[in-house]
């Protein structure tokens, strides 16, 4: 089948091309114009596919495969930090864990550029276009399977490209339809550069004019934030000496100076909600209740299991000036093998050497936390733990469920786990695509970076270094309202893409 599809002289420069290709265009997603960049990148993925002289699944199936490899190995490579470095597994089978993920990760990318060329249709202004919807089906796939992993999407880089304006109306799913299907419109500019280059130009119009809606609304008066970026090593979480000195940081901290809200990481307080020292939390309480603060801090909680017996969660608890009893959110979303162990992984967790590695599951609606403010309305906030904010649908069914007012994000995390990599950007971005699909703004709290405040637009307001021990006070303006994406989640973007597949199938049993 190759043989007939590829001259057998250039088979393995094709193949390399594409590898070559991934590497591209995942080091391009982290430079600053990095939305703008990919595009023409990735033409020349559909260009050099285009050149396969059959519409064979398994030839088409390989392109998109390698290219995925290589993209998601390059751009997922800080999972070996955290299972070498810092969990202590073998070198080689850390390597092989990273590889086999993104091998798994390449499978959509390979299946969505098979099934796109499969489907294809004779006007590249269509193929364009199922190829995309193709695209956006397969991603929305890797979103959901097994807990789902949508990391390093084509979506995220667009909060420095040309299609974030469509995100409120389409989500990050829309932005990804739009980045395929302009690629490919570009892949063909030599056919026919009017009938190319014209449909690109009028969307980038629209995108101007996208940019100029507003769904959401400033509420009230801006609220003081203070958010402290410990910068406590990973490898010290467990060592009892380094926990004390951790929680009598933060605790110090916090009570240095007040402000509307006050937001340690995920964690900070690396102990069980009953065994801190019994002084800990009455003296934030009284601080809170003495100085109008509303605390909000990470710690690990005890929730009942379905047989019975108490289980650990990933916690955020809250404070508040006027009720006696904490907030606690826990972490609906869970990191596999981190958090959760699948059936049949427990040898993988014990040579990953992870105490309390078996969390229980939160709801998915659980209610905002309220910022008490004197002589206003309160705030409500949206938490999320960890990688909870890479899931834009998920985000959007809270809102849009939700008995109370949401009106901003709050995001605690440690990304110690992933050392001096590009993980922290890669989130920094996904939370600037979740305020810019919601028109709400997000306030990130990290251990060692990137701490941050996001505006509903998605950019970054102010930002502490990266690897300092730093705090951050600032004010935050909350905003009200519901953008399209928060009101039908992902609903149009994948209908479209069903209809699409539909046409192009039927129009293919026709001819």
């Amino acid at each position: 089948m190759f043989s007939q599809s590829l001259p057998s002289n250039t088979r393995y420069t094709h193949w390399l091309f594409c590898l070559a290709l991934g590497i591209a265009v995942s080091i391009a997603g982290e430079l600053p114009s990095g939305g703008w960049l990919q595009i023409p990148l990735l033409s020349l993925l559909w260009w050099r596919l285009s050149l396969i002289n059959t519409t064979h699944f398994l030839p088409h199936f390989a392109g998109g495969f390698l290219f995925g490899l290589a993209y998601f190995v390059v751009g997922l490579w800080w999972i070996f930090i955290s299972l070498h470095d810092i969990g202590g597994m073998n070198a080689a089978l850390s390597v092989a864990a990273v590889v086999l993920l993104s091998a798994y990760m390449a499978l959509f990318f390979g299946l969505a550029s098979a099934l796109g060329k499969k489907l294809q249709h004779r006007h590249i202004f269509l193929s364009s276009a199922i190829m995309a919807a193709a695209w956006v089906l397969l991603e929305y796939l890797r979103g959901q399977l097994f807990t789902g992993f949508p990391w390093v999407g084509f979506a995220e880089a667009q909060v420095n490209g040309p299609f974030a304006a469509i995100a409120p109306l389409l989500g990050g799913l829309g932005s990804t339809f739009l980045v395929v299907w302009a690629s490919m419109q570009l892949s063909a500019w030599r056919q026919s550069l009017v009938r190319t280059s014209i449909p690109i130009g009028l969307v980038l119009v629209l995108m101007l004019g996208l940019n100029q809606l507003r769904f959401t609304e400033a509420i009230g008066t801006p609220i003081s934030v203070r958010l402290i970026q410990g910068n406590f090593e990973q490898s010290l979480k467990w060592n009892p000496n380094a926990i004390t000195q951790q929680m009598r940081f933060y605790s110090d901290a916090i009570v240095e100076k007040a402000a509307d809200l006050i937001v340690i990481p995920e964690t900070a307080f690396p102990l069980i909600e009953r065994d801190l020292p019994s002084d800990a939390l009455p003296q934030l309480r009284a601080f809170s209740q003495a100085t109008h603060s509303n605390i909000l801090l990470g710690l690990i909680g005890i929730v009942p299991s379905p047989n019975g017996q108490l289980q650990y969660s990933n916690r955020a608890l809250g404070l508040s000036p006027s009720n006696a009893s904490p907030y606690y959110y826990d972490k609906f979303h869970l990191v596999p093998f981190g958090e959760f162990i699948p059936p049949g992984f427990q040898w993988f967790v014990n040579a990953f050497r992870i105490p309390m590695s078996d969390f229980a599951r939160g709801n998915l609606m659980q209610p905002p936390f309220h910022i008490e403010r004197i002589g206003e309305d309160s705030i409500g906030a949206a938490i999320t733990i960890c990688y909870e904010d890479i899931f834009g649908n998920e985000l959007a069914s809270r809102i849009r469920n939700s008995e109370a007012p949401v009106n901003l994000f709050v995001n605690i995390t440690n990304l110690a786990w992933f050392g001096q990599s590009q993980a922290p950007s890669q989130q920094l971005r996904l939370s600037q695509m979740r305020s810019i699909e919601t028109g709400l703004p997000s306030i990130r709290s990290t251990n060692t970076g990137i701490t941050a405040v996001i505006g509903p637009d998605g950019r970054v307001l102010q930002a502490l270094p990266q690897w300092t021990q730093a705090s951050l006070s600032t004010s935050v303006q909350g905003f009200t309202g519901k953008t399209p994406f928060v009101v039908w989640g992902n609903w149009p973007i994948l209908s479209l893409a069903c209809f699409l597949l539909a046409f192009a199938l039927l129009q293919r049993r026709r001819f």
